[in-house]
């Protein structure tokens, strides 16, 4: 089959699910947002994305996803470590190993807790529900707090070569466009990660409006 036997459909192969993982990112970090300014509505979100068997379907794909996206990382990188190409995809293995890392951390500070959880019918502090809470306590950690800024920046990185890469592998990307992709990948990239940083730094230095309630002040 060409999309894994040949190298440009293993590069269509990244570049389809690395887009479906930034549409997923891109959601993911609108969800993040509210908990800025509600806990009840981001625990109701959490709710509502619970352990109901869409929810759970939803993740198995997600992972199938990253999974296949990770391993053909492996396989493209190993192909181009004699190619003379650009400082971020030279790297892309490390940035790749960091976000992996950083992956793991967020599976455990919150799916472990939530998702997996409410299946397997345990409570670690909290109801599996209650995301705000998990967000309040994981960054008021400073050492996590440290760990996920690094864990962003990686992200931004991997994500500003791989949004244009994407689309000059689907073909959308001609003399015109290269450019073009190019800044708005910096800039939506740029946005979302700053949607997840926000949060991360007002949980931290306890400057978020919905904390006001959660406090009782």
């Amino acid at each position: 089959m060409w999309l894994i036997n040949s190298s440009i459909g293993r590069k269509v192969v990244m570049s389809v699910t690395g887009i479906a993982l930034i549409l997923f990112l891109t959601f993911h970090g609108c969800m993040n947002v509210v908990a800025l300014f509600s806990g009840e509505a981001y625990n109701m979100i959490c709710e509502l994305l619970g352990a109901n068997w869409y929810a759970i379907v939803a993740t198995l794909g997600l992972a199938a996803l990253a999974v296949i996206h990770i391993v053909f990382a492996f396989i493209l990188t190993a192909q181009n470590r004699t190619a003379k190409v650009e400082w971020a995809s030279q790297n892309m293995l490390v940035l790749g190993i960091i976000i992996l890392l950083g992956l793991l951390l967020h599976l455990f500070n919150f799916w472990y807790n939530m998702m997996f959880a409410e299946i397997m019918g345990f409570t670690n502090g909290h109801l599996p529900s209650d995301g705000f809470a998990f967000i309040v306590d994981t960054f008021s950690n400073p050492v996590y707090v440290v760990l996920y800024v690094i864990w962003l920046c990686a992200i931004w990185f991997h994500l500003t070569h791989g949004f244009w890469s994407a689309m000059q592998t689907l073909g959308i990307s001609g003399k015109i466009w290269f450019c073009r992709w190019r800044v708005i990948g910096i800039i939506y990239v740029t946005l979302l990660m700053l949607c997840f940083l926000v949060v991360v730094l007002a949980f931290a230095f306890k400057c978020a409006p919905s904390l006001c309630n959660y406090a009782g002040c």
